[in-house]
């Protein structure tokens, strides 16, 4: 198994069909104050260097999380569909897996926020700040 990349404050991921992969140089505009809510990932390295277990912890956090979406309410009941809530997305960097997690989840449910950043420090889980580039974008 390779050894795991660590998680740096600000990290660049480029979306492909395998999940993310790691840039070559991190972008700061992470913190531009017209952003309307920074994404972070958590990252299933612990601070001392390993991998956290179990293997499915990431789908585990992300269905845990899936009712928080826009317009949750009116697609409760019989209308309502199976899938992660676009605010905590399971994906994998490298080999590594990992939750991206969209900081608008604060604002919908406080509760449901703290429940995913006490995770990640109760755990000692690596977790930065990153921007998301579709594929085939290039880092400035």
């Amino acid at each position: 198994m390779a050894a795991a990349r660590p998680v740096h404050p600000a990290l660049v991921l480029v979306a492909s069909g395998a999940g993310h992969q790691i840039a070559d140089s991190a972008l700061s505009i992470m913190s531009a104050p017209d952003r309307a809510a920074r994404e972070f990932i958590i990252q299933g390295i612990t601070k001392d260097g390993r991998v956290f277990r179990p293997s499915d912890w990431a789908e585990r956090l992300a269905g845990a999380m899936s009712s928080f979406r826009p317009g949750a309410a009116s697609r409760a009941g019989i209308g309502a569909y199976i899938g992660y809530s676009p605010y905590c997305v399971p994906t994998t960097v490298g080999e590594t897996k990992a939750v991206i997690v969209n900081e608008a989840l604060r604002e919908i449910e406080p509760m449901a926020w703290d429940f995913v950043v006490n995770f990640a420090r109760d755990n000692e889980l690596q977790m930065s700040e990153v921007c998301v580039l579709p594929a085939g974008s290039k880092a400035a």
